[in-house]
């Protein structure tokens, strides 16, 4: 009976126990992450043969390059070469990430079912045509696709790549610059009208 009446008091002395709650607010800034943004497996894709790539993925606030690998048949012309690694490139950025991947905390807001042509008689020879407008892309699916393509043999090599929608708007002039690969929630990649053909 005198243990009964000894657990209401061992509780309230417990519960006096630790640390007493204030009311002034504290900040020790936000939770750890457990986001690492680094794989233990690297270029699995690339066993099956195919050009290897880098598509740029997200993850955490910065844009980070993973290892893919596109088809392209030998002795396809440049042009067409072009056009076929851009698509490659955009098939994988819009494919869900590995498991890996995923644990890693990589993602991507690139979708499926846009395709890529090559130029039109007016255009710049190293123009790439998506059938969705670049404008109407989200910030961060354009900074990933201007990323992936200007690091690519899909682009001219001087680190920037011209791409134009299905319309008649103008072709522009995308680069992707360091603070677009680090912060591309706001900072969108700096674009210029081309308008020689």
């Amino acid at each position: 009976m005198r243990r009964l009446l000894a657990l209401p008091v061992l509780a309230v002395l417990v519960a006096g126990c630790g640390i007493r709650s204030t009311e002034v607010p504290t900040d020790f800034g936000p939770a750890p992450s457990r986001v690492r943004c680094s794989l233990s497996e690297s270029g699995a894709a690339q066993a099956s043969g195919g050009l290897a790539v880098q598509v740029f993925l997200l993850c955490g606030s910065s844009l980070v390059a993973v290892d893919r690998t596109v088809r392209v048949p030998d002795g396809t012309e440049d042009s067409a070469r072009r056009v076929l690694v851009a698509q490659g490139l955009l098939d994988q950025l819009a494919e869900a990430p590995s498991a890996a991947e995923r644990d890693a905390g990589y993602q991507t807001y690139v979708r499926g079912g846009t395709t890529v042509s090559g130029p039109r008689p007016k255009d710049p020879e190293d123009t790439l045509r998506l059938s969705t407008p670049p404008t109407e892309l989200s910030r961060y699916a354009l900074a990933q696709l201007v990323c992936t393509f200007s690091d690519s043999a899909a682009a001219e090599g001087d680190g920037s790549v011209i791409l134009g929608g299905p319309g008649a708007a103008p072709v522009r002039r995308y680069d992707c610059t360091d603070e677009v690969r680090s912060q591309p929630s706001s900072h969108q990649p700096p674009s210029s009208e081309v308008t020689k053909g």
